[in-house]
């Protein structure tokens, strides 16, 4: 991959794992949990964690690439 797919992969997956949690929060307010446990919740999410770690992975990758390019 390209440095220019790893950075749209990043922006992609950024921006999924932003609606997911936009979504948890939304649900949890409108059953009205509160703020701690929906936090709690995005916290413990096990496909949050897997976007995390794609996007740390991704990270690693563009910045690998961005070192053998120079």
């Amino acid at each position: 991959m390209d440095n220019q797919d790893l950075i749209s992969s990043k922006k992609l997956i950024a921006n999924y794992k932003a609606r997911l949690e936009k979504e948890i929060i939304k649900r949890s307010n409108k059953l009205r949990i509160p703020q701690k446990i929906s936090q709690e919740i995005i916290t413990s999410n096990n496909e949050i964690k897997d976007l995390k770690k794609a996007l740390d992975n991704l990270d690693d990758n563009t910045f690998s690439s961005t070192q053998s390019e120079e």
